[in-house]
């Protein structure tokens, strides 16, 4: 199976060890995982990922992207109410410059992998926990109590970089690693 392969701002993930106990059905991100998605490449191979990251990197160099704040909001359910795949926190502070880039990079990095484009309008988040493979019914429901809960609006980092991320195996120190990283600027 190829791993999957994605573009995104690094944050400081290590408010999710200060977090209160998750419900056994959810696997809680470890903090090197914590990003904020700008482009999902899916199972493309190693080339294709880097053709998306070259064609980041001339349009960076064209038209830099400026450092911003971003602080966290309300964790929500993303994907199907019932069979959600990931709770995540909404960024209140910098959630226009997020849209902005979102917008400004997606379709030509997406298009640059040999990816599927993404038809949704851009919705930043920040994936903090996501539901283990067996849960269920009632695993999710505690995952969804558990998001309620959280208060992040304490919880905020500085945007100044941008990263190709695949999967880490073994998976020592997160579930994902970063193959590049290009500062703002």
């Amino acid at each position: 199976m190829r791993p999957n392969w994605f573009l995104a701002f690094p944050i400081d993930g290590s408010f999710v060890l200060r977090l209160p106990e998750h419900p056994k059905g959810l696997r809680r991100f470890h903090p090197n995982d914590v990003h904020l998605t700008l482009a999902f490449l899916g199972a493309c191979t190693q080339d294709e990922a880097m053709n998306a990251w070259q064609t980041l990197d001339d349009r960076l160099t064209e038209t830099p992207a400026r450092p911003f704040e971003v602080s966290l909001g309300p964790v929500v359910a993303m994907g199907r109410p019932k069979l959600y795949t990931a709770l995540s926190a909404l960024p209140q502070r910098g959630q226009n410059e997020a849209i902005e880039l979102i917008a400004r990079f997606r379709d030509a990095l997406t298009d640059a992998a040999g990816a599927r484009r993404d038809k949704r309008p851009p919705k930043p988040h920040v994936t903090i926990a996501r539901p283990r493979r067996r849960a269920d019914d009632a695993d999710r429901r505690a995952g969804l109590e558990w998001a309620q809960q959280l208060d992040l609006r304490h919880v905020t980092s500085k945007v100044d970089r941008v990263a190709l991320y695949t999967w880490n195996m073994p998976r020592v120190d997160g579930f994902f690693r970063i193959v590049e990283v290009r500062s703002f600027g």
